[in-house]
């Protein structure tokens, strides 16, 4: 089958719009696992059994299951206890939830990474461990979890056609339904794997950028 270019350019702007559409979902969900991702960490490392324990298995068990399932339990589960939720938020939150439990993990081994010896100084120097935490461990963790979260956001990212389970008409959904409805498939699942080839250089251009500033400023 040869590529008919002018149905390639007809079904360009409807795969666009597609495709902010993706990049609107995944910048929410990052978000939210950036946010929530933070928490927890700071919970897994706490020393009061009770908080942390159960934090821990939560956190393994979501990371155990598919992202499908967490999916399918949140839009199709919830509404029977009363939570009823829309594809496009329940997709959003899905995979915000699913990828806190990884970034959770970066961050703490980000943390970690930083020497005692800086909580210590800071306390000596009467912070609270609030303000150690923000202006002494954080700036110095950064540097070292950026190249891990910039994974996640393009994992994230590749992630989205799972969306599609639950009705949501994201990038991939949408190449299918023209597919579906012209049976010419080659140029729609071309157009969009160079879409997802694109923002996923782009995202980690980006993290790189990022990191050789972070590292510039602190060298």
């Amino acid at each position: 089958m040869q590529v008919d270019w002018l149905f390639a350019l007809d079904i360009l702007p409807t795969l666009g719009r597609a495709a902010l559409l993706t990049i609107g979902i995944t910048a929410a969900g990052y978000a939210i696992s950036l946010a929530l991702g933070l928490l927890l960490a700071l919970l897994r490392r706490s020393r009061h059994r009770l908080v942390r324990l159960p934090v821990a298995a939560a956190i393994e068990a979501v990371r155990g299951t598919p992202l499908l399932i967490q999916l399918y339990l949140i839009f199709f589960v919830l509404p029977e206890y009363g939570i009823l939720l829309p594809a496009m938020a329940t997709g959003i939150i899905a995979i915000g939830i699913h990828y806190a439990t990884y970034t959770s993990e970066v961050y703490r081994a980000g943390i970690d990474g930083v020497a005692a010896g800086q909580w210590q100084a800071g306390a000596a120097l009467g912070l609270r461990p609030l303000q150690v935490f923000r202006d002494v461990v954080l700036p110095q963790a950064v540097p070292a979890i950026l190249p891990g979260l910039g994974n996640y956001l393009i994992a994230m990212f590749k992630d989205t056609p799972i969306l599609s389970a639950i009705a949501v008409v994201e990038l991939m959904q949408r190449a299918k339904i023209i597919g579906s409805e012209t049976f010419r498939y080659l140029e729609p699942i071309t157009i969009v794997g160079l879409f997802f080839l694109a923002m996923s250089l782009g995202a980690a251009a980006l993290f790189r950028a990022l990191e050789r500033r972070l590292r510039a400023r602190a060298g």
